[in-house]
């Protein structure tokens, strides 16, 4: 399942930061294409642990920037898309809910408590911390908080058949963290080493709980009352339209 939009967003403000925050996280990533990761000369993989978030060095009091850097760098194609089309469906409403300079502390706060969840749970380990998802999770906690009947357009494939559906946010979103929940506890007692690294689980439930408890002290009240009434507005004519047919 994949979410590809809002059936209406009901925001006024254009989300630059959500839009910056995508962009540079590309252009990080198009940085670290250009990098060689090769026995002799393995520059990747140096930049990767000098800017991602090392669980051991983190739980030893060191390097704690890298809190922030690591939202920033990606393991690959799929990570960094799967990445942005979640921030592209679902930043710019809570952008538009919190104003431009608060949606980007709540952001940031986010993907330090997911990845400093991380490290709770697994506070001796040396693989790298990195990726957005940690502090996309906590957009997706604001969002299913602030707007859990909002309906997802989701893209379901039936074979190669692409079929598109309205979802409840709250379906879309609470399965997905279902999901983090159950793979992350399946995950306790299973050392990294054996893992490659894998999904760091705890940090998306960190991120999500963050953002769903933070969300609450950086909302809008008027921006948010204004987006809820357009979305309202919207089911209603839509109720209408049907009826009229």
């Amino acid at each position: 399942m994949f979410p590809i939009g809002d059936e209406h967003n009901g925001r006024r403000l254009t989300p630059v930061v959500n839009y910056s925050l995508i962009a540079v996280n590309i252009l990080v990533f198009l940085y670290q294409l250009t990098l060689p990761d090769t026995f002799r000369d393995p520059a990747l993989a140096e930049f990767i642990f000098r800017w991602g978030a090392v669980p051991a060095e983190i739980s030893a009091g060191n390097d704690l920037f890298a809190l922030l850097s690591s939202q920033f760098l990606h393991g690959g194609w799929l990570h960094i898309a799967g990445n942005m089309l979640f921030l592209w469906v679902f930043g710019d409403n809570i952008e538009d809910t919190m104003g431009h300079a608060s949606y980007l502390l709540f952001y940031l706060l986010c993907g330090v408590v997911a990845g400093l969840a991380q490290v709770v749970v697994d506070p001796a380990s040396e693989i790298p911390l990195v990726g957005a998802s940690g502090a996309i999770s906590g957009v997706l906690g604001a969002y299913i908080t602030l707007f859990p009947r909002g309906k997802i357009r989701t893209l379901i494939m039936l074979g190669f058949f692409p079929l598109v559906f309205l979802i409840p946010a709250w379906i879309q979103i609470g399965l997905w963290i279902l999901l983090q929940f159950l793979n992350g506890f399946a995950s306790l007692g299973v050392p990294t080493e054996e893992t490659g690294g894998g999904v760091a689980y705890f940090a998306h439930i960190g991120g999500f709980l963050a953002g769903f408890v933070l969300v609450w002290l950086f909302r809008d009240e008027e921006a948010l009352a204004r987006q809820r009434a357009a979305r309202a507005g919207h089911r209603a004519f839509q109720r209408v339209g049907w009826s009229g047919r």
